[in-house]
């Protein structure tokens, strides 16, 4: 999410080009015929060059507004609370060196200058947004030109609920989830806190539910994230996956069994573990855990498609009002969860 060169230099171009095609083509219909029946008067020709230029410019501006408004994030201070935060809640965080530090800090101001995080019943404090930030930073950080284009909106549930989204009894057994379409996710705080107080269990609801995310990225949460594009590393994944599954069945394996429910659970289960406990999976698991660390590792996504979606869908997709709530109630949204909203 953090400014690359090569990045920036390919968003500002597509910006400049598109602008200027949209000008011309404004400027060919509108303005043509003015030119046409004053072309004797330089003076009108002066006037339809400079507006051309000038609805050039506004729509290079609007295309840019998502690094303009990155440019503004970054020059606030980090807040020492903040920095209190990764030091004595995130392990992965205090395992990096200075320069790493400094880049993982300006990802969580951009994520969450960028993405709003909704407290449905309960307060969202400062911890809450660094650790839902952090669990969306890990898994990307090797990859800076990565960004959730169709994440919007993290809602934050006080506790786990169950399938209608009720979490009033105190008996849901989901700790979180990523709506259909992507646009918003939604985690227990209790689950949250639970995961980063313990970093040797092998179970983080924040890693589990941006695995989600990462795998769908393509449109289709299936275990098989964009990361993977090289066909060997695929079979390699699925082949790994089959043998630890199996392991799982016949219970010879520690992985949590909640990752045989589908490919889906199986990547998100087992990344998990691998951000959690890493060491611990590279003994019991050497295969699995070299197949993860290709896998986070290797940033081959289409740049094209995240240019062009960040020049028209700066932030993601955030809730709207009248929209149908995501707990599937089937009422709008102000008229729901946005209601309970602290």
């Amino acid at each position: 999410m953090i400014f690359t060169t090569k990045k920036y230099r390919l968003h500002r171009l597509y910006s400049l080009l598109f602008a200027m095609f949209i000008a011309l083509c404004v400027m060919g219909i509108s303005l043509l015929p003015i030119i046409m029946l004053y072309k004797s008067n330089l003076v009108y020709i002066l006037l339809a060059a400079i507006s051309c230029c000038m609805l050039a410019l506004l729509l290079y501006l609007f295309l840019m507004r998502k690094y303009r408004k990155r440019k503004r994030i970054l020059q606030n201070t980090f807040p020492a609370e903040w920095d209190h935060i990764l030091n004595t809640q995130v392990a992965y965080y205090s395992s990096l060196n200075d320069d790493e530090k400094k880049r993982f800090k300006q990802e969580v101001q951009i994520f969450l200058g960028e993405k709003r995080i909704t407290g449905i019943e309960i307060e969202v404090d400062d911890k809450c947004r660094v650790l839902v930030a952090a669990s969306a930073i890990i898994p990307i950080f090797s990859f800076p030109e990565w960004e959730y284009d169709e994440l919007g909106e993290v809602l934050i549930y006080p506790y786990d609920f169950d399938e209608d989204y009720d979490f009033s009894d105190f008996g849901g057994n989901i700790l979180g989830l990523v709506t259909r379409g992507g646009s918003t996710m939604v985690i227990s705080k209790t689950s949250l806190y639970y995961g980063f107080s313990i970093d040797s269990d092998k179970t983080n609801v924040g890693f589990h539910e941006f695995a989600h995310k990462i795998d769908g990225e393509d449109g289709y949460i299936d275990g098989v994230p964009p990361l993977i594009t090289d066909r060997n590393l695929l079979e390699q994944w699925l082949a790994v996956m089959k043998r630890e599954s199996q392991e799982i069945e016949q219970g010879r394996s520690d992985i949590n069994p909640y990752a045989l429910t589908n490919r889906a659970e199986f990547f998100a289960v087992v990344s998990e573990y691998f951000f959690e406990n890493p060491a611990v999976m590279a003994k019991k698991h050497p295969e699995l855990y070299n197949t993860l660390r290709r896998i986070f590792k290797q940033d081959t996504r289409s740049m094209f498609q995240s240019v062009v979606k960040s020049m028209f869908k700066p932030y993601g997709k955030k809730i709207g009002r009248n929209t149908p709530c995501p707990c599937g109630s089937g009422r709008k949204y102000k008229k729901c969860c946005l209601g309970k909203k602290k």
